[in-house]
């Protein structure tokens, strides 16, 4: 499943299927000095086909366990079970279980304003074997995009080209 995101702001964005429906939207207030509140909303149809409703907000805490040497990666134990591992790259994030298959599951792609290329919108691919916990997928998601964001941020503040 593509999810398409309406903006690289992860955490101020309108999430999408394939087919243009919304399945969440995230916000996350501006305040200066403070740190805040990401707020994820899943959108799911009430009966009336006209009518959307917001039925649980879900809000990031720092639940995910980190490692590795810079702390790139971050995993949890799926409701399945099994482990996975979200790994912080150059420019992207990849979640994948966290075994010795390192099956990957979920790819985040950055948008291109299509000088190069095509214009794309930024978009998370996600595998259908783990499509049972797509809201724990992308709650994870925001949360360790925004962390990416926040080392890439730091480090073009540095001096250096990336996370």
């Amino acid at each position: 499943m593509q999810l398409t995101l309406s903006s690289e702001s992860v955490r101020n964005a309108v999430i999408t299927n394939e087919t243009g429906q919304v399945l969440y939207k995230t916000s996350h207030p501006f305040t200066f000095g403070k740190l805040g509140t990401t707020t994820i909303r899943k959108i799911q149809p009430s009966t009336d086909p006209l009518d959307m409703r917001d039925h649980f907000d879900l809000q990031t805490n720092d639940f995910l366990s980190r490692h590795g040497i810079r702390e790139r990666k971050r995993t949890f134990t799926g409701p399945d079970g099994l482990p996975y591992r979200w790994d912080m790259l150059f420019r992207v994030v990849v979640l994948s279980r966290n075994d010795g298959s390192r099956t990957e599951v979920a790819r985040y792609h950055r948008g291109s304003l299509g000088i190069i290329g095509h214009k794309k919108k930024p978009h998370l691919e996600v595998d259908p074997d783990v499509m049972h916990m797509l809201d724990l997928i992308v709650l994870t998601f925001v949360y360790v995009e925004k962390l990416r964001m926040d080392k890439e941020r730091h480090a073009r503040g540095n001096g250096g080209g990336g996370p």
